[in-house]
C-alpha cells in the first residue's frame, strides 16, 4: 500500500519530523484576535496559515454580545460554516438582507461565497458564541453598506430530511 505524502523520516536528532510538523493543539485561551473584523463581532483565529501552516482552511471563534448585530458583509470566494455553541443566532442575508433564519446551540449554518449577510444575537441577555470554519486560509471579510429591508422573509431550513422546512 502506497501513501502519497512528504518524507517524514527521522531528522538529524533521530526524532520523526512529524513530532513538530504533525498534529497541533491550539489552547482556547491563545486564539489570535488580529484578524479581519466586522463591526459588532469579535473574531479570533485558531487555525490559519500564520499559526499552523494551514493551506486550505481557516477556523476560529466568533462572539456577538447580547442584543448586538454585525454590519453587513461577505467573505468573497470563501465558503463558511458556523457552529452555534451557545446563544441564539439570527442570520439575515440577500442583496437587502431580506431573508432571515434562526439557529441555536448545536445548529450549523452554511454561508455560500459572496452572499451578503449579517449575524444578529437574538438574545437581549446572553452572548452568542460560535465556532467558524472557512474554506481557505485567507481571512476575507468585505464590509458592505446595505440598507436592509424593514421586515425580512423568514426562511425555513429545507433539506432531504426536512423537505417541508424546519426551524
Amino acid at each position: 500500500m502506497s501513501h502519497d505524502h512528504a518524507d517524514h523520516s527521522h531528522g538529524d536528532g533521530g526524532e520523526p519530523a512529524w513530532k513538530h510538523d504533525g498534529v497541533r493543539v491550539i489552547p482556547g485561551n491563545q486564539l489570535d484576535g488580529n484578524t479581519a473584523q466586522t463591526p459588532g463581532m469579535d473574531r479570533k483565529a485558531a487555525i490559519n496559515f500564520a499559526r499552523v501552516g494551514a493551506q486550505k482552511l481557516w477556523a476560529g471563534t466568533v462572539t456577538i454580545h447580547a442584543n448586538a448585530k454585525t454590519g453587513a458583509h461577505h467573505h468573497g470566494h470563501l465558503e463558511s460554516v458556523i457552529y452555534v455553541v451557545s446563544g441564539k443566532a439570527r442570520m439575515r442575508w440577500g442583496e437587502h438582507l431580506e431573508f432571515t433564519a434562526e439557529a441555536g446551540p448545536g445548529d450549523f449554518i452554511y454561508v455560500p461565497p459572496y452572499v451578503p449577510h449579517q449575524e444578529i444575537n437574538a438574545s437581549e441577555t446572553e452572548a452568542l458564541h460560535c465556532v467558524l470554519c472557512r474554506s481557505d486560509g485567507q481571512a476575507v471579510a468585505i464590509n458592505l453598506d446595505i440598507e436592509p429591508v424593514e421586515k425580512p422573509d423568514t426562511v425555513l431550513w429545507v433539506d432531504p430530511t426536512h423537505p417541508h422546512g424546519g426551524v
